[in-house]
């Protein structure tokens, strides 16, 4: 097992716009090597306390062993679409500040055996909790082609998902899939060779990500976690989201827009009278991105966006 350890993306931002301070009480949901959750520690000082959930246990190990210095850190093992109910259980008061990280971190893709890189072949996992849940290659070898077609097209955003989908059927039926190179053959034999060539990245890409998120469950309870974790902020406390993809992105766009404006009266009525108030308030002007600086340091920082929202 590789040593787990993830440069945080975003880094000097988050704590720009999370404010660690002495006393202060922080949920990381995705808490990764630890890399975010040591600096919001190292910056707050003393008597700051620090929630930090995953669902990799390689991770809770590693991020444990890295901040045990700091009396104020407590570990949960978990998912963070679940963090107001393991917050509560932990009994957690209410957060000066949230974080969320939503991107696959480096050893998860770096350790072959997990399944996530298409660069590697290792069978096809790709269960950020390896204790329970379906596997990429049981997904791959029960869904539908209709299924599959859906998840590579709406997941990856992926042109040739029909393709790709007819071609795993036709795959599967000589044998099953069971590693990662036996669906980068698949994605290979369904893509055309010109498109294949004028792809500026792996042309596997697209679909592992969209049976990583399928397998992870990773966009349909997203809104509510964000929700939750808004509800878990006292006053003035802040959220901070960063995402890898259009399709976290939006999502988490949506979400804080409907949070700052949750009126759900027609357009043209005089005033209000659903009596919905505004949730937050949105920080930072929209979508901040990487400096030049850090995206030549961590090429994988490239596609980051972090969005802050602030609890009225």
């Amino acid at each position: 097992m590789g040593e787990f350890i993830h440069e945080p993306v975003l880094l000097r931002e988050v704590l720009e716009w999370i404010r660690p301070l002495p006393g202060g009480v922080y949920c990381d949901g995705t808490l990764g090597g630890g890399g975010h959750s040591s600096a919001i520690l190292a910056q707050a000082g003393e008597g700051a306390r620090l929630y930090g959930i995953d669902r990799d246990e390689m991770a809770i190990a590693a991020a444990s062993q890295r901040l045990k210095e700091y009396p104020g850190f407590q570990a949960i093992h978990g998912n963070f679409h679940d963090a107001k109910a393991l917050l509560a259980e932990a009994g957690a008061p209410a957060l000066d500040g949230a974080l969320l990280d939503l991107g696959v971190s480096s050893p998860q893709l770096d350790t072959p055996e997990r399944g996530f890189s298409y660069h590697e072949d290792a069978p096809l996992d790709m269960r950020m909790d390896r204790s329970r849940g379906e596997t990429a290659a049981e997904l791959l070898n029960r869904a539908s082609e209709q299924e599959l077609t859906e998840i590579i097209r709406d997941f990856g955003e992926e042109k040739w998902a029909a393709r790709v989908a007819k071609m795993i059927c036709e795959h599967r039926a000589e044998k099953p899939l069971e590693t990662t190179f036996d669906l980068v053959h698949a994605v290979d034999a369904a893509i055309p060779k010109a498109v294949r060539r004028k792809d500026e990245g792996h042309p596997a890409r697209r679909t592992f990500q969209a049976i990583r998120i399928a397998v992870n469950d990773e966009l349909t309870p997203l809104d509510q976690a964000i929700r939750d974790l808004v509800d878990c902020l006292k006053p003035g406390g802040r959220i901070c989201v960063i995402t890898f993809h259009s399709l976290e992105d939006r999502l988490v766009k949506r979400c804080f827009q409907r949070l700052k404006n949750p009126c759900v009266c027609p357009p043209k009525a005089p005033i209000c009278t659903c009596g919905k108030k505004p949730v937050v308030k949105i920080l930072g002007g929209g979508a901040i991105q990487p400096s030049q600086e850090e995206i030549e340091r961590n090429p994988r920082a490239h596609s980051a966006k972090l969005r802050v929202a602030e609890k009225i």
